[in-house]
């Protein structure tokens, strides 16, 4: 073995070694991390560039709840709390460090704290394609379930501006030195969600709302947002991914309603992967971590659907895929 040839060698163990261990750009601080039946824990996430202050929410199901979670768990030690203000630190958070909200879709697991805590908002953007705006619009801020926050629809009190986001185009975010590209995902038939790609300074990470898996709808949607971020995963710039996966695999498809379970998750997974490296898929995914969202618990005595889909990833699990189950008020760092 010549010596040039070893130094390659050592290069290249190098190299790779640098890119396993190298340091993360965001920080997410989890608001709630279920997808029900309880509703003091549900869809919510705050992310920001990982030496800033100033976040984008990520759904908002619990929101001034999560966040006083968050405090509690020094989640937001970073920020100071101003000795002049007359307001609760959790309510400064809400209003002055939380600089917008992407909306994947409106149910409501994922709007339910922005609506509740609206009335002690500040005036911000609300993200969405078309379809969320206009459930937003027409079925929460209208002046029948809730006051009109919103920009658009009748009497409108211009809180909420909202933003309609188009599928694939890249736009900045307000005061977070970030960006989101949009992709939309089937939320069971012909219902949208969204998957939110998070840029900064060359970064990335990836959000899914709800989705059913591809092999149960018409539309690839899933595999169209992978084919967009297999290059970035092979240069080392995507970090993690939020999937969800509702149920355990003893869930009948019939009864997923436009979720994934530990079976689908995988195969999912397994797509992503050949895209990305179809010699060595087994290590593909090795740069990413996957935060499993969206578990919905179960109210039967001594059955915890967590350790359950736990467990079947587990054993699912030939990608060697980090899994990461978040706890509310947790901060991770990606």
């Amino acid at each position: 073995m010549t010596r040039r040839y070893l130094t390659a060698i050592i290069l290249s163990l190098l190299l790779s070694t640098y890119s396993l261990n190298a340091e993360p750009s965001f920080k997410v601080v989890v608001l709630g991390c279920y997808g029900g039946p309880k509703d003091t824990n549900i869809s919510g996430y705050l992310v920001a560039p990982l030496e800033a202050n100033e976040f984008i929410a990520l759904d908002a199901g619990s929101l001034l709840q999560g966040i006083e979670v968050a405090c509690a768990k020094n989640s937001f030690q970073e920020i100071k709390t101003n000795l002049d203000s007359e307001l609760n630190f959790e309510v400064e958070i809400l209003q002055n460090h939380i600089k917008g909200y992407l909306i994947s879709h409106a149910h409501l697991e994922h709007v339910a704290g922005l609506v509740i805590c609206s009335n002690f908002d500040t005036k911000k953007p609300i993200f969405g394609i078309d379809s969320t705006i206009d459930f937003l619009r027409d079925h929460l801020f209208n002046w029948k379930i809730w006051p009109n926050f919103g920009s658009e629809g009748k009497r409108p009190l211009n809180q909420y501006q909202y933003t309609r986001l188009q599928i694939g185009e890249k736009i900045s975010l307000p005061a977070a030195d970030m960006t989101v590209e949009p992709y939309v995902l089937s939320h069971h038939g012909s219902y949208e969600c969204t998957a939110f790609i998070i840029e900064s300074a060359g970064s990335y990470l990836v959000y899914f709302g709800d989705t059913s898996p591809d092999a149960l709808e018409a539309e690839k949607n899933i595999e169209k947002v992978w084919r967009r971020i297999a290059p970035l995963i092979r240069d080392s710039k995507l970090t993690g991914i939020f999937l969800e996966c509702s149920y355990p695999d003893t869930m009948p498809d019939s009864d997923l309603y436009g979720h994934l379970k530990p079976k689908y998750m995988m195969e999912e997974l397994q797509k992503l992967a050949y895209l990305v490296d179809p010699l060595s898929p087994e290590t593909a995914l090795q740069k990413v971590k996957v935060v499993v969202t969206h578990i919905k618990d179960s109210m039967t005595k001594g059955v915890y659907s967590k350790q359950v889909i736990e467990q079947d990833l587990k054993k699912l699990n030939q990608l060697n895929v980090e899994f990461i189950f978040p706890e509310q008020g947790q901060k991770i760092e990606l």
